[in-house]
């Protein structure tokens, strides 16, 4: 039975992929402007820059390719695309969205959940040109591009035997990774993705060009976790790290092992303290059946004995564990077999994953992958994320998380479906579970009921407090500073 479950979930993947492919995108519109006036400014821009940088429209290989997502209900059929090769020229673009108030959207890696937060029925800026990564081994840095995606980062300096702070599972974009917070197989160790950032190339709304360090503490301090409001990087440094070969990959369970695992995942976060080591443990709910992915992480060629045992005993369905390259085993995680489903990501921040609190969260798998199965539902996942609770204390003051004083856990739920008849039925059901598992949390006594989230997994219609907490007022300073005309307002996601 398993057998087949796992086969008909690959084949189910590829026919979600095909009818991507085949169907139009669709996205909101919140601002409106006729097609002509939009078309003009396309034009404008056209003609405005180098000949690095270049405006495609629909029914170009180009443009399907600048306003596809990873999640189909995240695409929006764009009046143009326009692929900048520059700062200057994204300078130039800038100026004129702001000068002619027409909503835009920006894409790095397009792996946002978020409907509008990266697409747009007007001018849709592609960042596909900013690939750079230059690694500069007397600083122990690298610049990289916001069009990249992790995987292009960890291949390219392999052969250096260092590393970044990046993204856990294959096709995520630095850049949105980044500017969220930037949760990492080694945060443990070193902390978010914005904790180990040196510098930001910055293109302001008004178009000019700037780096921003710590010595601009405002600014600085809004980019590390507060994404695309305050302009367009086209550049981030990042501190790098001494890199071996890496222990670990996933295995898949069958349902009826969830007591062990869930057994096993509650006494690796409360007794596990070497930060070297992690796990991801995903329950799934798909064609009507329940069942774990867990990929496990050990920061070395080998574990020291007893960390990850009792994962290893557990009768499982599949196994790729090895000593192996960091890109090998980030590439060992299906993570692209939902890619063009619709999707929404919600979250949950808690300060331990109790048995009792897993048992919830299996509940929730069940409950919602069986009764959301006729609204097209397709993945039904609750990610458990167990750091250590010092993971905040390896940087300074950021946007994101507004308090460092304890550490947050966060649980990531997705949902994946087909039609977007049902956008409705699965936004409210991932709210409704999110909102069980906080009260879970609570009632075992975790002061969690006011936690912040993480914005990567926030859902688009959380508040900017639920996010950002204190620090709110003080981003909409920030922000009034350095984009007085609200030319970011035009675009999409969470606005200050």
């Amino acid at each position: 039975m398993a057998g087949s479950v796992f086969a008909a979930g690959k084949l189910a993947a590829l026919l979600s992929l095909t009818a991507a492919a085949l169907a139009l995108p669709e996205g909101p519109t919140n601002f409106e402007r006729s097609d002509d006036a939009i078309l003009s400014v396309c034009k404008n821009i056209s003609s405005a820059i180098s000949s690095e940088s270049d405006v495609y429209y629909p029914l170009s290989f180009q443009y399907s390719a600048d306003i596809a997502h990873w999640a189909a209900s995240s695409s929006a059929n764009a009046a143009c695309s326009v692929e900048p090769g520059t700062t200057e020229d994204v300078g130039k673009i800038l100026q004129i969205l702001g000068s002619t108030k027409t909503p835009f959207a920006v894409k790095g890696g397009g792996h946002s959940s978020n409907p509008g937060f990266s697409s747009t029925t007007g001018v849709q800026i592609a960042m596909t040109r900013f690939s750079q990564i230059n690694y500069d081994s007397s600083s122990q840095t690298v610049a990289l591009g916001p069009g990249l995606i992790w995987d292009d980062v960890y291949a390219a300096l392999e052969p250096h035997n260092v590393n970044v702070v990046g993204g856990r599972v294959t096709g995520v974009g630095v850049a949105g990774f980044t500017l969220g917070g930037g949760y990492s197989w080694k945060t443990s160790q070193y902390g978010l993705t914005i904790d180990t950032v040196q510098a930001f190339e910055l293109v302001l709304p008004n178009g000019t060009v700037t780096t921003v360090t710590a010595d601009n503490e405002d600014l600085f301090f809004g980019l590390k976790g507060g994404f695309n409001n305050f302009g367009i990087v086209t550049q981030f440094i990042l501190k790098t790290f001494p890199q071996t070969q890496v222990w670990g990959g996933i295995i898949t369970i069958t349902g009826d092992q969830l007591d062990k695992v869930t057994a096993a995942v509650a006494k690796f976060s409360a007794e596990v303290t070497d930060p070297k080591a992690a796990v991801l443990p995903t329950y799934n709910f798909v064609l009507g059946q329940t069942g774990v992915s867990l990929i496990m992480f050990y920061d070395a060629p080998t574990p020291p004995s007893g960390i990850f045992d009792d994962f290893l005993a557990i009768p499982s369905f599949t196994k790729d564990i090895s000593t192996r390259s960091f890109s090998s085993l980030v590439q060992s995680s299906p993570a692209n077999a939902t890619a063009g489903s619709r999707g929404l990501f919600h979250s949950v921040s808690v300060l331990s994953y109790t048995t009792s609190l897993l048992n919830v969260i299996v509940n929730e798998s069940m409950y919602w992958g069986k009764n959301l199965a006729l609204d097209s539902a397709s993945f039904i996942s609750y990610d458990v994320e167990p750091f250590l609770p010092s993971l905040f204390s390896h940087g300074a003051a950021s946007a994101y998380p507004p308090d460092r004083s304890r550490g947050l856990l966060p649980l990531n739920l997705y949902f994946a479906w087909g039609s977007s008849l049902a956008d409705d039925t699965l936004h409210q059901a991932v709210i409704q579970s999110a909102d069980r598992i906080r009260a879970a949390a609570v009632a075992e006594g975790q002061d969690v009921a006011d936690a912040v989230i993480y914005g990567n997994y926030a859902l688009y219609d959380a508040s900017l407090t639920s996010i950002y907490g204190s620090n709110v007022d003080r981003l909409k300073s920030i922000k009034a500073t350095y984009d007085p005309a609200n030319v970011m307002g035009l675009t999409g996601g969470f606005r200050f």
